[in-house]
């Protein structure tokens, strides 16, 4: 009952105060708020309408559709960004959006899942397939562009990274068609995840709530990212430290609650692609996508993260790496992720 009246409170009630908060010029700081638990209450109506919308398309549409709308709040937001000029808040979200999968959100999944139920195992070759592109989308293709070009700019580092963008979605593409079509019948299949459900609203309803959700997300982004100068002089904060914890939080909130009721619900598998699976799409789509844009926007963002970025998410792909590719997690390995995060979190603060 919560999970239906609580986003329709911040929905309904949070749109018309971000209006009004625009019309009437009142405090940013007040207006931040009100489009972050917007933007939130917003994002679980687009993943409730995505969810059913894949139930009436079958599997196959249904993951294709998964993939699509599974960070559309955070390319909203960030597209709103790049034509405002805030390229280092770009990539600071979604460096924080991986690192906060990968730490936060699997790290809170495995600690509540741990301590019900002990010990949860997985599908080892779903997990090998995460680690394979964990691997190439974070280790291979963010540093590479920091070793041949160190500053990421001029014309030799755009054309990498337009060439590395490229690439990644191409990957991107492929691993979904493999995921979805090629692997059946090369590995191993879970019976039980192939049983129909119901879904919560029929296709036509569903359809339009994405559609309004979406256009919704539009209107409060671009309202969101016109606060971000004074948020950033009114707290002191630095505009590394919104992207990367404020920004990346708030795209990601229903997703992460969504992972966290599932590995509460035994069903650590389903976290896992969440967390871990919304990670992969950033990288080797999101961002890519946001690269290509930023050259129609007039703002070219080169595919370069900071050293602190880029040291922070390859530590935390190893660390996942390490943890997932067993097979089973448990409560210690989500504290641990969790602690990491932390640390982490800390880091960028006082950065």
């Amino acid at each position: 009952m919560l999970f239906t009246w609580i986003p329709r409170i911040l929905v309904f009630g949070g749109i018309p105060l971000v209006a009004l908060t625009d019309l009437l010029g009142l405090n940013v700081n007040l207006k931040f708020a009100l489009c972050a638990i917007t933007i939130v209450g917003l994002a679980v109506y687009m993943g409730r309408a995505t969810d059913s919308v894949s139930i009436h398309t079958g599997p196959r549409i249904g993951g294709i559709l998964n993939a699509t709308f599974g960070n559309a709040v955070e390319l909203i937001i960030s597209i709103f960004s790049l034509k405002a000029g805030f390229i280092t808040i770009v990539l600071a979200s979604m460096a924080g959006a991986i690192i906060g999968n990968l730490l936060l959100v699997a790290g809170l999944s495995f600690l509540i899942g741990g301590i019900l139920h002990k010990r949860q195992q997985f599908n080892i070759f779903d997990a090998r397939f995460h680690v394979g592109m964990l691997m190439f989308g974070i280790i291979v293709a963010f540093v590479i562009p920091r070793v041949f070009n160190l500053d990421g700019v001029g014309q030799d580092g755009f054309i990498l990274s337009v060439a590395i963008s490229i690439i990644l979605i191409i990957l991107y593409i492929l691993g979904i068609y493999f995921r979805l079509f090629a692997q059946r019948g090369a590995y191993p299949v879970d019976e039980e995840s192939e049983n129909k459900e119901d879904a919560e609203w029929s296709k036509k309803k569903s359809i339009g709530v994405l559609i309004a959700a979406t256009v919704g997300v539009g209107y409060i982004s671009e309202n969101l990212v016109g606060t971000f100068e004074e948020v950033v002089a009114s707290f002191g904060f630095s505009e590394v430290f919104i992207g990367i914890i404020l920004i990346a939080i708030i795209g990601n909130a229903a997703e992460n609650a969504s992972a966290v009721y599932m590995a509460y619900l035994n069903k650590i598998e389903v976290s896992i692609e969440i967390a871990i699976g919304s990670c992969i799409q950033i990288a080797m789509f999101v961002l890519p996508v946001l690269v290509l844009l930023s050259f129609a926007l007039g703002t070219p963002m080169p595919l370069v993260f900071s050293f602190q970025e880029l040291i922070a998410m390859v530590l935390a792909a190893f660390l996942t790496i390490v943890i997932i590719n067993d097979g089973d997690t448990n409560w210690f390995e989500g504290a641990t992720l969790l602690a990491a995060y932390l640390i982490m979190g800390i880091g960028f603060f006082l950065l």
